[in-house]
């Protein structure tokens, strides 16, 4: 992986852990979460895709993917903080 997948990665995580954040908590967590929240949240939603036959494709559907996986993980989160 060359620097520019790697920076394109990056801010690819940090869009999408801000969304997860603006539709779950209704703000975002700092560029440093947004990213973590982003790429665990990539890593779910393709588990969780993958074990529905569900493919996706291109990058909007990568970003959609990555996003429903994020928010999903913030889910779980809130849950475990409450219990």
């Amino acid at each position: 992986m060359d620097i520019i997948s790697l920076l394109i990665f990056l801010a690819v995580g940090a869009l999408v852990g801000w969304l997860a954040g603006l539709i779950v908590k209704g703000r975002g967590f700092g560029v440093i979460g947004n990213m973590i929240v982003g790429v665990v949240g990539a890593v779910l939603g393709g588990y969780l895709f993958g074990l529905l036959g569900i493919t996706t494709g291109g990058l909007l559907g990568s970003i959609v993917m990555a996003v429903i996986g994020a928010v999903i993980l913030l889910y779980i989160i809130s849950i475990l903080k409450k219990a």
